[in-house]
């Protein structure tokens, strides 16, 4: 197959991933946002909950593209019911911005990264919050990379959501969605 073929599929693959998605949250499904950008990897040393000035934070491109994730959950007409973050600066900034005053702080969604936390205690408490989840709406939740990873195998871009859906007793990736 010609390579222009093959880069037409991944794009066709790619807007049904994300139609997938976009139809999955109409209908009740969960959003695992990882934060907006945020400058750098992990957080500096001495980092502590409780105080952005020792913590890796959104940049201004970050703050726009927060914005952006709210506005496009709206455009699109999906009704959220629950927003949902980490302890992080940046993750609650991010769903702040998105969706003003509906942040709620869910430490089983706080980073393990580099050590911190419990990878495997904070994933399976976050798996039963996603599994109790029936609405009404969709849920967004403001999180990090790792532990995107670790519930669905998906490695999201700053900024980037990846859209679940019940599926019997379970939950599988719907799509992604970058706004």
């Amino acid at each position: 197959m010609p390579a222009a073929a093959l880069l037409a599929l991944g794009v066709g693959q790619a807007r049904a991933s994300e139609d997938a998605a976009w139809d999955a949250l109409r209908a009740g499904g969960i959003a695992l946002f990882r934060h907006a950008s945020a400058p750098g990897g992990g957080d500096p040393p001495g980092m502590r909950l409780g105080d952005c000035s020792t913590q890796r934070n959104l940049d201004e491109a970050g703050r726009d593209q927060a914005r952006r994730i709210g506005e496009a959950i709206r455009a699109r007409g999906v009704p959220v019911g629950a927003v949902l973050t980490s302890r992080w600066c940046r993750t609650t900034e991010t769903a702040e911005l998105a969706f003003p005053g509906r942040a709620a702080a869910e430490p089983a969604f706080d980073s393990f990264f580099g050590g911190r936390g419990s990878a495997e205690e904070q994933t399976a408490a976050a798996r039963r919050i996603l599994l109790r989840w029936n609405g009404p709406g969709a849920l967004f939740v403001s999180t990090h990379q790792v532990n995107i990873t670790a519930l669905t195998g998906v490695f999201p871009a700053s900024g980037e959501g990846v859209v679940l859906r019940r599926e019997g007793d379970g939950l599988v990736v719907a799509g992604r969605i970058r706004p």
